[in-house]
């Protein structure tokens, strides 16, 4: 059977339960048999099958013919402290990771009235739109769309793919250091640019960051919306 109980279809519902198993240590190795997970889960073999590939495509799980379906072991999610001075590649570098930025698309836009309040300018002020990927140790951990105003920081779109970092191109345009103001985080299913992009199955999950960045004079520098795999990231937020 492959209906679907309150919009979520079963083999995900099937997936989710095997990944909180594996959350919470039900499983530390080998998982029942698909008849026995079928009975548990109340749904046919097929959908069992559904939901161990995608959690195989996934780098959960993994077959092993004439023996069953074992767990892969997790990797811990990388530790990123979102505070008043929230700095990415810094932080990588801080427990000895590999950070590394890449641009995939940078153009100039008429900004949204949603877009204009969060940078303090008019609606329709040019700004310079970058989308990015951030890498670490090779794995890819979030893409990101990053708006700044155009006559402010008229270089940062090469200062950027130039460094790799925001803050050296911030830098390059005068702004010694910065601040986050407010950090607004939310979760949902992620699109399909950004699954292809971040390597991942087409129902992970991720949390999205919605952020503003402001100077030392409190003059905002960067709008900045962030989508980090749940499964990869850990987000952790200390009083400063």
């Amino acid at each position: 059977m492959n209906g679907t109980d309150d919009g979520i279809s079963r083999w995900r519902r099937v997936a989710d339960g095997i990944r909180e198993w594996v959350r919470d240590g039900s499983i530390t190795d080998q998982l029942p048999p698909e008849v026995e997970l079928a009975a548990r889960f109340g749904v046919n073999r097929h959908t069992v099958r559904r939901a161990i590939a995608a959690l195989t495509a996934e780098g959960l799980l993994r077959a092993e013919r004439g023996r069953g379906t074992f767990l892969n072991a997790v990797a811990p999610r990388i530790i990123y402290p979102v505070g008043e001075r929230a700095r990415f590649s810094e932080s990588m570098v801080q427990q000895s990771l590999e950070p590394r930025g890449r641009l995939i698309k940078a153009e100039r836009v008429a900004a949204k009235s949603s877009v204009a309040a969060l940078l303090d300018c008019r609606p329709g002020t040019p700004l310079h739109r970058l989308e990015r990927l951030a890498v670490v140790e090779g794995m890819p951990l979030s893409r990101s769309t990053s708006y700044f105003v155009a006559e402010r920081f008229p270089d940062i779109i090469s200062a950027y793919a130039e460094t790799g970092s925001v803050t050296e191109a911030l830098r390059r345009h005068g702004v010694t250091d910065y601040r986050r103001r407010e950090t607004r985080i939310t979760a949902t299913r992620i699109s399909a640019g950004d699954a292809e992009y971040l390597n991942c199955t087409s129902d992970s999950i991720v949390l999205v960051s919605n952020a503003i960045d402001v100077d030392l004079e409190g003059k905002p520098v960067q709008a900045i919306r962030t989508r980090f795999l749940a499964d990869r990231m850990e987000l952790v937020f200390a009083a400063s």
